[in-house]
């Protein structure tokens, strides 16, 4: 739903805000980017990183997904956001956390960020309450200030100093990251990557002097072959190493979730 676009996004160029006409988001000034057929607008200003999710890391995230594996994870995240009603995802990857919050948010509207094209195709058009953009958390989003009422970082990048920008006074924001205990009989079975021990410590520490309240999501699953080998195609280990033969198993989602509040001051 490309109408959503309007009221959040500033110019790349002058800094201006961005409004719908014609096809694309357009300044007082006359720069536009256009609106794609699949609704997404690219507004990452330079080549997408080496890093970015692939379309077959997608197709993967998304099969997992489908399966409700992480259904207690998105509701987590679902419950942190509850009340609010201007939602940015911040690397949303498939909009699969976001469209299960406009789903239980009958009054929010949202919009997803991602610095993969192919990301932002799927994002834009999974939910008819969310727009979805390319950009680049690190560079900075084109995002108006105080355009939030909540930030959802899922699994994804932080740049602290933006996600306060884009969210107003008394706002919400939600990061979940895993713990080393995730997917901990995955990642030995196949020599995956580790999970850093601090990570709850980072998120905590870049946001001094703001209300937070922490718990963890921790329950086991069960993952045929095909889950297992989509769990490893969806994330960082798609760019490291892929096992030829996945095998299936129970296994552990463990996941901290953080929210905090941003203060009025």
């Amino acid at each position: 739903m490309t109408a959503i676009l309007d009221g959040w996004l500033t110019c790349l160029v002058c800094g201006q805000h961005l409004t719908q006409a014609s096809g694309a988001m357009i300044c007082p000034d006359g720069h536009s980017y256009d609106i794609a057929k699949q609704g997404y607008v690219n507004l990452l200003g330079h080549a997408p990183p080496r890093n970015a999710d692939t379309a077959a890391m997608l197709d993967a995230r998304a099969r997992f997904l489908g399966h409700g594996l992480y259904d207690q994870v998105a509701d987590a995240i679902v419950d942190a956001v509850r009340g609010r009603t201007r939602i940015v995802d911040v690397g949303a990857g498939t909009g699969y956390y976001l469209a299960h919050v406009l789903d239980e948010l009958p009054e929010a509207h949202g919009l997803a960020t991602d610095v993969s094209v192919a990301a932002a195709k799927r994002a834009a058009r999974a939910h008819p309450r969310a727009g979805a953009i390319v950009a680049d958390t690190w560079a900075g989003l084109p995002i108006r200030d105080g355009a939030a009422d909540a930030v959802m970082c899922v699994f994804a990048p932080r740049n602290a100093q933006e996600f306060a920008r884009i969210l107003q006074p008394g706002g919400t924001l939600v990061v979940a990251v895993p713990t080393p205990l995730h997917l901990k009989e995955l990642r030995e079975r196949h020599h995956l990557l580790d999970v850093a021990a601090d990570k709850v410590e980072g998120v905590i520490g870049a946001f001094p002097g703001w209300p937070s309240s922490v718990w963890t999501e921790e329950y086991q699953i069960g993952l045929d072959q095909e889950q297992a080998s989509d769990l490893i195609a969806m994330g960082p280990n798609a760019f490291h190493h892929s096992p030829d033969d996945v095998a299936p198993g129970p296994c552990t989602v463990s996941v901290t979730v953080l929210r905090f509040t941003r203060p009025l001051g």
